[in-house]
């Protein structure tokens, strides 16, 4: 069974919406901004990538009702994106009487609903319970971003969310496509959702993984690949992707952006080198390999790849991985990017954002450059030729794209996107 990607929806740091984004991707456009918030908290680190959401982002997405007590940015993020790929891909919610009994979701997230937790508490402590409201706990539960667009949008087949971190997203996109493949669904609505804010970032800022010396030059801060690289940038948002049976698209005449080949997920155990924070080598190159062999390629047929890459020292050995994973090196490795150097690590949502940035290179043609990499880290450049490693925008048609996260927890992620062409 052949599955295939007929809608996409994205809300990142840098664009609200598919247009905003890949006008953003193609120039270079960094949405990483100084939040006032973290520094009167005294965070070290006081830069972010959290969407621009508007009053006609809210208006057009949730009536007054809904948006009474909504306290809950994940969630919002990721209506906004599976909406819009809902409807990108020319679906439209059911009626009232009956859902799509072929459609579902698969929608992830790290932690949802941290500020609705805090407001929560709080009143519970006060003892003002009966002014959570009825929403509260649907904002708070991990489920409560795929219950709530399967509810909006009428769909009847497994509503469900995944959790592995950084890797939720690629994930996500993974479980949709076996969902499909075993005939189970004709039609998946996957992604992953991150909440924003400070109760998300604190940790993070508490293991000093992230740069400090950037607070007064927010768009340099994140810099994977390169030789200052200081840590991540934290950010949020949400991407979402609408999956199909290739039968299905075509019976209804859908736009197909592009196929899903195959993937793969796996762990490295948090041994050898693996850890709570840090990937086991041979458990990426395994994952790699596996979606290699899942989509039924051969090393030398991936042309680009869209790395985890998060701008700290793991860099340098990611590279390593994919390198001996491919069997490739020098002007032999393919063209690499990296969205976090535009966005931040957006956690739970990386993957999701990532692939629709991925995905989209079909469309334009294009391969998306790399920012803030201009002094390429020197143990990367002795796996990598300089030319496969844009620094901005490139024409070139690509035919099978890998897209990889790995996530807290030693957890990995691979799935393979190749260009879609009609038989």
């Amino acid at each position: 069974m052949r599955v295939v990607i007929t809608g996409l929806g994205v809300c990142a740091p840098n664009g609200v919406g598919l247009t905003n984004f890949t006008h953003s991707l193609k120039y270079g456009i960094c949405g990483i901004s100084f939040h006032q918030e973290l520094a009167d908290l005294g965070f070290g680190c006081q830069i972010a990538g959290k969407p621009e959401i508007t009053d006609f982002d809210m208006d057009n997405n949730f009536t007054p009702l809904e948006r009474k007590g909504l306290n809950s940015s994940g969630l919002v993020y990721g209506f906004i994106a599976g909406a819009e790929a809902w409807a990108d891909a020319g679906l439209k919610p059911m009626g009232k009487d009956k859902p799509d009994w072929d459609s579902g979701v698969i929608f992830g997230t790290g932690i949802l609903g941290t500020d609705k937790f805090r407001e929560s508490i709080h009143l519970i402590d006060s003892k003002k319970t009966r002014r959570l409201g009825s929403t509260s706990v649907m904002q708070t539960m991990a489920s409560g971003i795929s219950a709530y667009l399967g509810g909006k949008l009428g769909l009847g087949n497994q509503i469900t969310t995944n959790s592995s971190a950084c890797a939720t997203g690629t994930e996500a996109i993974i479980l949709g496509m076996e969902r499909i493949r075993s005939r189970k669904a004709k039609i998946m609505l996957v992604g992953s959702c991150s909440d924003s804010g400070p109760y998300i970032w604190g940790g993070f800022d508490a293991m000093r993984i992230l740069p400090t010396q950037y607070n007064s030059d927010p768009l340099r801060a994140s810099r994977p690949m390169s030789a200052t690289a200081a840590g991540f940038v934290p950010g949020s948002g949400a991407g979402a992707l609408v999956l199909e049976s290739l039968d299905h698209a075509m019976a209804r005449g859908a736009t197909i952006y592009a196929e899903v080949l195959g993937g793969a997920v796996n762990s490295g155990g948090q041994r050898g080198n693996g850890s709570m924070t840090a990937p086991n080598s041979e458990g990426v190159q395994r994952c790699i390999q596996a979606a290699l062999s899942d989509a039924n390629l051969n090393k030398n047929e991936i042309d680009v790849i869209n790395g985890h890459l998060t701008a700290t020292s793991k860099d340098a050995d990611e590279i390593s991985n994919w390198s001996k994973a491919l069997g490739r090196s020098g002007k032999d490795f393919p063209y690499i990017n990296t969205t976090k150097s535009l966005v931040g690590h957006c956690l739970a949502a990386s993957g999701s954002v990532e692939a629709v940035a991925s995905v989209l290179q079909f469309k334009e043609e294009m391969v998306f450059g790399n920012s803030n990499c201009d002094d390429l880290h020197p143990e990367i450049l002795k796996r990598v030729d300089v030319t496969k490693i844009p620094l901005k925008t490139i024409s070139y048609n690509p035919n099978m794209i890998a897209k990889a996260s790995f996530g807290f927890g030693d957890v990995n992620a691979c799935i393979i996107f190749k260009a879609y062409k009609p038989d």
